[in-house]
């Protein structure tokens, strides 16, 4: 029996797109198990009202991302999956959740591109064999480095050698590495507010650090100059968590300042550059760095998934020979079996269509989420901002309350709060009033119950009563 799909032909969708959606979903959810033979091309187009090379190219998409498997005379069938086993569905009463509008975590898990990664990993242990029990060199595989050298040049226009690059098993790990590498009795600049994880890492490592103001156009270059920090640790395409971008003039002139001293350098923490939904994405400050002053480092964990601990930095050529000299015993941190099977998923372009779904994805969620906040009551009193790059954006809220007021108002009605008051390293660095959304994940009707509930609260305290103190 031949299944039946709903496709709608006034959806800005393509037809071939809904149907691969469609057919992947099943595949994923084990409805359509493997080995099962699907339809030929003329039957399914006849069944579903379709031109024949509609179902032929979504079913030419499903066979090159590994969902399908093609035998000669006989037709198309579903892929053996093993990595797609499910889990144990874990229940957790629906009263144990609160309503929050607040960053999460969630890694789009739907959009990871199982099947693809799992033909690779086959390929990579038929291909590389015994190569995969071998220890790994210090900086990484040549293979991914390469690999990463190009997408680097491809994507962000930053042209360097392999053995500028150094891998390693997430951010945190190459952020201890640098804080050896440039020494323990440097002053590291961190962004106030910005990324708290980073100044505590850098003292846990025995170095001192010395909050620089943020700004409208990201790091304060008259809080740089007033502080002692002779490294600077910023993410000048889309800060966290005010979402600004460093323009061009102050990249000069964070340039400048990292080339008037000798020991001066700057990290610059590329963490989100691939989602940027509107123009191009912005050049790196490494790109424009002609003293080689700049350490660039970026990571695959928020672009495929948390769990896949690997992570990058870029040295520039004046450290590459003193971190072989003083680190170079170091072991590989990331096995090679994941290294090769990334390696291939660059260099044949699926790292590049992976993120090309995923922005049109995160775009989709972000835009449901604002047009959500927008529409609830509380959309009159409040302001979007920093939506245009990232996987979070601003709220602010036209009220009185502090912070710390309107979060224990709502923690006591279930609702969580992040503010951009709590990534603040000194009292008053951030404005008041002003939320961080990370949207991905957030389920819109929680959302509009947590509004509903914000938008209460705050009716009573300032609307309402207006004037009153």
């Amino acid at each position: 029996m031949i299944r039946t799909y709903e496709l709608s032909h006034e959806s800005k969708t393509p037809l071939y797109v809904q149907l691969y959606e469609a057919i992947r979903a099943d595949i994923l959810s084990g409805s359509l198990p493997g080995g099962e033979k699907l339809p030929s091309k003329r039957a399914l187009a006849e069944h579903l009202s379709l031109s024949k090379i509609t179902v032929e190219t979504a079913y030419a998409q499903l066979l090159d991302e590994g969902y399908l498997t093609s035998r000669e005379r006989s037709g198309y069938f579903v892929a053996h999956m093993p990595l797609l086993a499910k889990a144990p569905a874990r229940h957790t009463p629906e009263t144990t959740k609160a309503p929050e509008i607040a960053p999460r975590q969630n890694a789009a898990a739907e959009l990871f591109p199982f099947s693809v990664w799992a033909k690779l990993m086959r390929s990579v242990i038929l291909d590389e064999g015994q190569y995969l029990l071998q220890p790994v060199p210090n900086g990484g595989l040549l293979p991914l480095r390469r690999a990463i050298a190009g997408e680097l040049a491809r994507q962000r226009g930053l042209v360097v050698q392999p053995e500028q690059i150094l891998i390693g098993a997430g951010t945190e790990y190459l952020y201890n590495l640098i804080v050896q590498l440039l020494g323990r009795e440097a002053v590291y600049g961190v962004e106030d507010p910005g990324y708290s994880k980073a100044a505590r890492i850098y003292a846990l490592g025995g170095a001192r650090t010395a909050p620089v103001l943020v700004d409208e156009g990201g790091v304060s270059l008259r809080s740089l100059e007033m502080s002692d920090a002779q490294i600077l640790h910023t993410s000048p395409n889309h800060q966290f968590p005010t979402g600004a971008v460093t323009p061009i003039g102050r990249r000069q002139s964070l340039l400048r300042w990292a080339e008037a001293r000798e020991g001066r350098y700057i990290i610059e923490d590329d963490y989100d550059s691939e989602f940027r939904f509107t123009l191009r994405p912005i050049p790196t400050l490494q790109s424009i760095d002609r003293a080689g002053r700049v350490i660039y480092v970026n990571t695959f964990s928020r672009t495929l998934a948390p769990s896949l601990r690997i992570s990058y930095m870029v040295l520039p050529k004046s450290l590459t020979e003193r971190y072989r000299a003083q680190l170079g015993f170091y072991s590989s941190t990331v096995p090679a079996m994941e290294q090769y099977t990334l390696a291939r998923f660059l260099d044949e372009g699926y790292f590049e269509a992976h993120i090309n779904r995923m922005r049109k994805s995160y775009r989709a969620q972000r835009d449901a989420v604002i047009d959500t906040i927008l529409q609830s009551p509380l959309g009159e009193h409040c302001r979007v901002s920093g939506e245009d790059a990232g996987l979070h954006f601003l709220l602010t809220i036209d009220t009185k309350c502090t912070d710390h007021v309107l979060r224990a108002d709502a923690e006591g009605r279930g609702v969580r709060l992040s503010f951009l008051s709590d990534f603040a390293l000194r009292p008053g660095s951030a404005p008041q009033h002003t939320l961080v959304i990370h949207y991905p994940g957030i389920d819109l009707g929680r959302l509009r119950s947590a509004l509903s509930i914000l938008e209460a609260l705050l009716y009573f305290r300032d609307w309402k009563y207006k004037g009153r103190k």
